[in-house]
């Protein structure tokens, strides 16, 4: 029996599998087994699995689409280890990963683990500038990357990872927005034990167009206070930073068009330390550039998704049955 099952949802995109499991086949420590849930793809990655029966002991699996959750709790239903861990279809996985893994497991054991994501040379600079707007201390307080001063750290289900006893005691992931932030509340608060491993990162490709970025962000920031009306304590006020950035934003800039104009100047010290800090951790100005953009795309969206939620979900009441709102399907 493998020590580890690496489960991954796919939903037509065949490319981004070759890429993951050719991260996966050249891993130091192969104790582990992989399993493709194909959840309803009319481009779907048989052909590309195929390519790899002989590098690793995979399974493949095409279901009807239900959602990413829904085929996470499928494959867990077909692992054979006791110890489950989740990529997403567009991640790369440093070769030594498993070996670091089992090596801190083996050291400290946790019931349920996360790790922090990066960007890898091959990346467009589009992706290294998202990743440094979803990584940086300068947007999200560092917290997705790896840090943990600012909120309790919560692992994302693009590089997570849990036992069998959590999911015999509380099931799997539920099928909504934000499902790994609710499947670690819901692990913390059923006692057992998270750790973030530092050393277990992965290469996160995240959206390749700022389109597609601005909507996801937009849908995290809808989907906190969707958590929020699930635990009402788990908002806190790092959460609610994107919402004063916006608000902030837009005082300054009428500050500064009917008062004076100097007002504008917290918005470009803010401008100039997200070109210097990028420009310098990437090694190129470019990149600090679109890190600008990416930056308040990033604090945008979500401020404003949360903006939206916030007041038509709790402060005019609007909010439906939750089991309906979030339309939850518990996966076991």
């Amino acid at each position: 029996m493998p020590r580890f099952s690496v489960i991954t949802p796919v939903y037509n995109r065949s490319d981004e599998v070759r890429d993951l499991l050719t991260s996966l086949a050249a891993q130091t420590n192969k104790d582990f087994e992989v399993i493709i849930v194909e959840d309803g793809s009319t481009l779907p990655c048989k052909d590309v699995v195929d390519d790899f029966a002989d590098k690793l002991e995979i399974q493949y699996f095409h279901k009807s689409n239900e959602g990413r959750s829904i085929a996470r709790n499928f494959g867990i239903e077909h692992a054979n280890s006791d110890y489950f861990v989740f990529f997403d279809s567009d991640c790369v996985i440093p070769e030594r990963y498993f070996e670091v893994l089992a090596k801190k497991l083996d050291e400290n054991y946790c019931d349920c683990f996360g790790g922090p994501d990066a960007a890898a040379e091959s990346f467009s600079d589009v992706q290294k500038a998202i990743s440094y707007s979803m990584t940086s201390f300068l947007t999200t307080g560092g917290i997705r990357g790896g840090k943990v001063k600012l909120d309790k750290f919560v692992p994302r289900s693009f590089n997570m990872g849990y036992s069998r006893a959590v999911w015999e005691k509380i099931g799997g992931f539920r099928e909504m927005f934000s499902e790994d932030i609710d499947m670690s509340t819901r692990t913390r608060q059923a006692g057992f034990s998270i750790q973030l491993i530092r050393e277990a990162y992965v290469y996160h490709k995240r959206r390749t167009s700022l389109w597609k970025f601005s909507k996801q962000i937009y849908v995290f920031g809808m989907s906190r206070i969707t958590l929020k009306l699930l635990y009402p304590d788990s908002l806190k006020a790092v959460h609610c930073l994107p919402a004063v950035f916006v608000v902030g934003c837009v005082a300054l800039i009428l500050l500064a068009i009917f008062w004076r104009w100097w007002a504008i100047l917290p918005i470009a010290a803010y401008i100039i330390a997200i070109f210097i800090t990028a420009s310098i951790l990437n090694k190129s100005i470019k990149i600090g550039a679109l890190a600008i953009i990416t930056s308040f795309i990033q604090l945008g969206c979500y401020g404003c998704g949360f903006i939206k939620a916030f007041v038509w979900k709790i402060l005019l009441g609007h909010g439906r049955d939750l089991e309906e709102e979030i339309k939850i399907r518990k996966g076991k």
